[in-house]
């Protein structure tokens, strides 16, 4: 009878153990659950912002180009006078100080005329038009009136664009401070919101930054037709104006 007792004993008292122990691992994985969980949350304080900055500057780069549109029945006649005038033109340029590394040609074109009133399938031959056009890519932006009236003096009938721009060099200085100061302005943003919200920047998880952006909206085609110039008549008026340039970045702040 002592002994059935105390075999019973035993059996109870593993019994005792084995759920002991049970209660003390599900207790300690509770535990680093519970842990994991408030660490996780702690991660996920996160706060999004953008910043931006822009300015304004003087463009310090133009691109002007123009050329001579000549016709005639003979091809080989209306590319000799076209010959001519660019020739003149390009020489009147050099004297004005547009140098050879500053000048390119940017399209050339001999194109038959066919007047159609007479053939009305193939068109009839009736002559050629012949076209050259040269770019001038320079520095000197405030020189680009002169250039136009020169070359429209020497003959040019086609001012095709004016384009004023920002250098690479100029635009990456600008683009530097304009990134400090968007910056700035994303951190300045972040520490008025935790603020308000009891917290504090403790950190950075992800920053983004966009592209800076010129935006400008340059002179329009010019008409040399309608503006050839004439013994004493004014300087053309092209002016270079200013570009906006504008940097943003995004940046999520850890909060703590």
């Amino acid at each position: 009878m002592k002994r059935q007792i105390s075999m019973e004993m035993v059996v109870v008292m593993t019994l005792l153990i084995a759920i002991t122990t049970c209660m003390l691992v599900y207790a300690s994985n509770t535990n680093d659950h519970n842990l994991h969980a408030q660490t996780a949350a702690l991660d996920n304080k996160t706060l999004f912002v953008t910043g931006s900055a822009t300015t304004q500057t003087k463009p310090d780069k133009v691109t002007v180009s123009l050329g001579v549109e000549t016709t005639n029945a003979k091809a080989k006649t209306a590319l000799a006078t076209n010959s001519e005038l660019m020739n003149k033109i390009i020489n009147a340029l050099k004297i004005a100080g547009v140098s050879e590394n500053e000048t390119s040609t940017s399209s050339f074109t001999i194109t038959p005329n066919r007047d159609y009133t007479i053939d009305k399938n193939q068109g009839k031959l009736v002559g050629f038009t012949v076209s050259n056009s040269i770019q001038i890519d320079s520095y000197n932006v405030n020189d680009s009136s002169e250039w136009i009236d020169i070359s429209v003096s020497s003959g040019a009938n086609n001012v095709n664009n004016i384009y004023f721009s920002v250098s690479d060099k100029k635009l990456e200085g600008i683009k530097n401070e304009l990134l400090k100061e968007a910056i700035g302005n994303a951190r300045e943003k972040a520490d008025i919101a935790a603020s308000a919200l009891g917290l504090k920047i403790v950190g950075i998880k992800t920053v983004n930054i966009d592209q800076a952006t010129p935006f400008f909206t340059g002179p329009t085609l010019y008409a040399a037709e309608s503006s050839k110039i004439d013994g004493g008549s004014a300087p053309t008026p092209i002016i270079a104006g200013e570009q906006q340039i504008s940097m943003s970045v995004s940046i999520i702040f850890l909060l703590g």
